[in-house]
């Protein structure tokens, strides 16, 4: 799971993206007369592709200025950019459906205006990029109240404490910023409160049950007092600060006091009391299918976060091909491999990530050095955080990396060694670390593309069981197995969400596969329903880059490694994207 705020989970799969939708709110228009600005000399093409990237780096910084969170996470060095400061501290939820399509249809003319036949194929991937991303901003703009800013999977309430707590201090002016969007923690969340009021109004809010989850996460938040590691985590970082005196140290640390007592616990109390007085409102218990427009958004959903084109009944035989081709061979052989895989020579996590690091590297390609952390999870919110995530870091410093474990979560060390593939090598740290070494262009920092993203993630953790102290056999039998867990997951995630499938449907559907505890396809359904489509772009995506992986052995090449370079070379994309351009 990849944790950025704004844009950039697996088993619980927690992905912060707590904007409506990514509203590009600047229009910018280059003149083809610009050109004449450049050297004589240069080509066409040349002044074409310098022109483009004048276009995407203006179009990059303005949408990352558009919250101090955003900024912070994606830039250590905002001046180098031109940047001085972000336009608020959260950024906004846009509603008018007609702004959003105007500004995305006013950025598509202006992307109109370059010759994509000149562009290189750096550009021309970004171009395709912009131009898909464009399309689906304008479709998004219909079902702007599906969405769900409170989801109980990766909802604001869980993840702002995480961003927060992340946000790094290289000098006082970051702390300064900080404080400052501590300051209108209440506000963003009286934006959040409104928008779930309007919701309501429509008959879109959360059912009862997923009311009851929110609560409970934002009274464990609250519960923590003053032990909350917004506390802690300030004081750390701050004394790593040399150029402050101890005087202006205990100052800031009053300074965040006083904001956690004046704005971030009391915007979890109005957003307690909001959420109670609107329970009741909510008209669906089920699935998005029982909603008017729910069906037709699902699909949409899924094939833009996910990155395809295929239809959900397509996508349903895919799975089910895949499940089957997994089961095929496996079965006798699951309880003998499971015994075996618990016998790791160390369980601890940064020795399970260094094992990882020099085990992929023949079949995986370089890349720059850098840092890691491993951090827990406090123990306060570890009942309602993912099994682990990775913090993605700034385009411009990508030398420090953390990656949070949830210990609680942790059943053994194989959950441990593969969730730690999934994480750190050779998935979101190593994908992320190799994208940004290839120099690729700013504005794609800002474009989500969790299929790709998640799906690589997956990949990794699938390869990761080879590398265990296992016979190969072993290995299959494991990884297969965990495939099809969660391919399952996907299948019930399209049952309910498409198909619209009951509680009963779901225990049914579960009981063929000799999973009958009604207690834990319960638990299954509710955080299905507390975070459509979510499954599927790890499922889905680690399909699709089997897929790929097929058609580049088809057409006879045998190097892993290679394979491996082409699809992070092309980076983050929908598949169909990712499919044109990585066997170039």
């Amino acid at each position: 799971m990849l944790i950025q705020f704004w844009k950039r989970r697996k088993k619980q799969c927690v992905s912060i993206v707590c904007s409506i939708s990514i509203l590009f709110s600047s229009i910018f228009f280059l003149n083809g007369c610009e050109a004449t600005f450049l050297e004589e000399k240069k080509s066409s093409k040349e002044v074409e592709n310098e022109r483009f990237t004048s276009f995407t780096e203006k179009l990059f910084c303005k949408e990352v200025a558009a919250s101090q969170i955003s900024l912070h996470y994606t830039l250590k060095e905002p001046e180098a950019y031109g940047i001085d400061k972000a336009d608020t501290a959260y950024g906004t939820i846009q509603t008018d459906s007609t702004q959003i399509k105007t500004a995305a249809e006013n950025i598509q003319q202006a992307l109109y205006t370059f010759s994509y036949e000149k562009l290189n194929v750096k550009n021309k991937i970004t171009y395709d990029l912009l131009k898909q991303y464009l399309r689906s901003l304008r479709e998004e703009a219909d079902y702007l109240y599906y969405e769900e800013p409170l989801n109980t999977v990766n909802g604001v309430q869980t993840q702002i404490p995480i961003v927060l707590s992340e946000y790094q201090f290289y000098d006082r002016t970051d702390v300064e910023e900080y404080l400052d969007v501590l300051s209108e923690t209440r506000d963003y969340f009286q934006q959040i409160i409104a928008f779930e009021r309007e919701k309501a109004d429509k008959g879109l809010f959360l059912s009862d049950e997923m009311a009851d989850q929110v609560l409970e996460q934002c009274n464990a938040f609250l519960a923590m007092g003053n032990g909350n590691y917004l506390y802690s985590t300030f004081v750390s970082r701050i004394g790593e600060l040399q150029e402050l005196s101890e005087k202006e140290k205990s100052d800031y640390i009053q300074q965040n006091a006083r904001q956690m007592e004046e704005q971030v616990c009391p915007a979890y109390e109005d957003l307690i009391q909001a959420v109670k007085e609107l329970k009741g409102k909510g008209t669906n218990e089920k699935g998005l299918c029982y909603f008017p427009e729910g069906r037709k958004y699902y699909e949409w959903y899924i094939q833009q976060s996910v990155g395809v084109t295929d239809t959900i009944q397509e996508l349903e035989q895919l799975t089910r091909r895949q499940i089957s081709e997994d089961i095929t061979g496996m079965e006798e052989a699951v309880n003998e491999a499971k015994q075996a895989a618990t016998i790791l020579e160390d369980g601890k996590a940064e020795r399970i990530l260094e094992k990882l690091k020099k085990g992929i590297g023949t079949a995986f390609p370089e890349i720059p050095k850098t840092s890691l952390r491993i951090k827990y999870v406090p123990e306060e919110m570890q009942e309602h955080l993912s099994p682990a995530f990775y913090m993605i870091p700034a385009i411009d410093y990508t030398e420090e990396n953390v990656i949070y474990v949830n210990q609680t979560q942790m059943r053994d060390d194989l959950a441990l060694f593969t969730t730690l593939a999934h994480e750190g090598y050779p998935g979101h740290l190593y994908q992320t670390i190799f994208f940004e070494s290839t120099n690729p262009d700013p504005v794609r920092s800002i474009l989500n593309f969790g299929g790709y993203v998640e799906g690589w993630a997956t990949y990794a953790e699938m390869c990761s069981y080879y590398l265990m102290p296992l016979s190969k056999t072993q290995a299959a039998i494991l990884q297969k197995n965990s495939s099809v867990i969660l391919a399952l997951y996907a299948l019930a995630d399209m049952g309910i969400h498409y198909e619209g499938w009951s509680r009963m449907d779901t225990v049914e559907f579960y009981a063929k596969y000799g999973i009958k505890d009604a207690e834990t396809v319960d638990k299954i359904y509710n955080l299905i329903l507390g975070s459509p489509g979510n499954y599927l772009k790890y499922y889905i995506g680690y399909i699709k880059f089997l897929e790929l992986k097929k058609e580049w052995i088809k057409s006879g090449n045998q190097s892993q490694k290679e394979f491996h370079k082409a699809v992070l070379s092309v980076g983050p994309a929908p598949f169909e994207i990712v499919g044109k351009y990585f066997s170039l």
